[in-house]
């Protein structure tokens, strides 16, 4: 007979458990057997002991276990796809992905999150969109699928419940940051949406969980491990994440630029994420032979406005009005009759001449976190509308008194010790190492290294 005590007790020791006792564990979770006391000491003992391999496949596999697992039709089987990201600045990869592997053949049922702390969320962005249905059932899902390719949602209330009670508890507990804790948590819901490929964009710098290039790679290493252990096809792109991805954040503008990417006109290291993470994917499918045409493949679908269209027809088949997703789309579009404006703009000038070093993206975000673009704990709501636009490049030369920021906000004003820390996000000086207008790349790289 397992018991909890005896459980915690073997795993405080530095014991590995074996996958009937991580199975016992789980189902005590999702049954509420278990004290949260008891959980929140299993998982402080995960947190100092770690886990090897083989518990962490058997806790990411009972965790999907623990609710309903999607089921497809079996022609689209091989076609199953959806991308994760670690969270980063500015992060609205989903938003332009999604569609760009829907024109190109794809199926991508992307389950997406909402924002916390720094890192903005998918949802949240969409639901700045009016009328955008982020709640969809499974029989709605398979709908859209079948009729527009992709869809993005929030997880439903039958998908992995083993994780809703596990991440609210790790929150208390301090124990978010274990790797073997995260990945079970990544993958498991991933593994629920029955996926064929998956791509994993692991973030390493100020702005993100892992802040090296190493602790990055052995969080995307348990990542791919992971879903390869599920039978997923999974690979990891590990990307920078100093500054903001693009030049927008915020949930309506970020939402602004998606939609001049998806008609040709995005920044380049959003592109070069959209079209690395896409190329992957096309790869792992066999819809491309090498990562160059799967990039290429991507890039003609979001240039040549097939992803567009796409777009259009997952707003409407998510809740969007016919005529506002039309407009949106539209060439020269007037973004702000459809879309929340806020009712201040501020611009920050340059404090001297060079050539723009840094822009540092988390304080960038922590600011507007708490001018109410963001939220401090589950359940809060936003404003859509505060956000700001970067009006310069990493790489650039700037004058003293050049505009480099355009700040939105709301009621709340900037305070000076608010102001003081926006300014002290960009760094102008002079170095010969940084050409101007360099072209500023966040792949570092990606794995298996069979990919690259």
């Amino acid at each position: 007979m397992i018991t909890i005590p005896d459980l915690i007790r073997k795993k405080r020791d530095g014991g590995q458990l074996s996958d009937d006792e991580i199975k016992a564990f789980i189902q005590a979770v999702k049954e509420k057997t278990i004290q949260d006391s008891q959980t929140g000491a299993m998982l402080m003992a995960i947190w100092l002991n770690g886990m090897v391999s083989a518990e962490i496949k058997a806790l990411t596999r009972e965790m999907m276990s623990s609710g309903e697992v999607m089921e497809w039709p079996d022609e689209w089987k091989n076609f199953m796809v959806d991308k994760h990201s670690t969270g980063g600045v500015g992060d609205k990869v989903s938003l332009v992905l999604a569609p760009a592997l829907a024109a190109c053949g794809c199926k991508v049922p992307m389950i997406s999150g909402r924002g916390l702390a720094h890192t903005g969320g998918t949802l949240d962005k969409l639901e700045s969109i009016p009328g955008f249905k982020v709640e969809q059932s499974r029989e709605q899902i398979l709908e859209i699928l079948d009729s527009v390719g992709c869809c993005i949602v929030g997880q439903t209330e039958t998908l992995v419940p083993a994780d809703r009670v596990l991440y609210a508890l790790r929150d208390i507990t301090s124990t978010v940051d274990s790797l073997p804790l995260v990945t079970g948590s990544i993958i498991s819901k991933k593994g629920a949406e029955s996926l064929f490929a998956l791509v994993l964009d692991v973030k390493f710098g100020r702005a993100a969980i892992c802040k090296d290039l190493e602790s990055a790679t052995e969080l995307a290493q348990m990542l791919v491990e992971a879903g390869n252990g599920l039978g997923i096809h999974t690979a990891a792109v590990l990307s920078g994440m100093n500054s903001t991805i693009g030049r927008c954040v915020g949930n309506s503008v970020e939402v602004i630029e998606s939609l001049e990417t998806l008609k040709g006109n995005g920044p380049d290291d959003l592109m070069e994420l959209v079209t690395t993470q896409g190329g992957l994917l096309l790869v792992m499918t066999g819809l491309m032979s090498d990562l160059s045409e799967g990039r290429k493949q991507i890039s003609e679908a979001v240039v040549g406005g097939a992803a567009l269209s796409k777009f259009q027809a997952m707003m409407e088949a998510q809740g969007v009005n016919s005529d506002t997703a039309q407009l949106l789309c539209s060439t020269n579009a007037d973004y702000y009759s459809v879309l929340r404006k806020a009712k201040h703009q501020l611009e920050l000038k340059a404090p001297a001449d060079g050539i723009v070093l840094e822009i540092d993206g988390l304080v960038l975000a922590q600011v507007l976190h708490r001018l109410g673009a963001g939220r401090s704990k589950a359940g809060e709501p936003v404003n859509h509308s505060v956000g700001a636009v970067l009006l310069v490049s990493i790489g650039q030369r700037v004058t003293k008194g050049d505009p480099w920021l355009r700040l939105h906000y709301e009621d709340l004003a900037l305070t000076p010790d608010q102001r003081n820390h926006l300014e002290s996000a960009l760094t102008v000086g002079a170095d010969k190492k940084i050409q101007t207008q360099q072209k500023h790349t966040l792949v570092e790289k990606i794995l298996p290294e069979k990919y690259q």
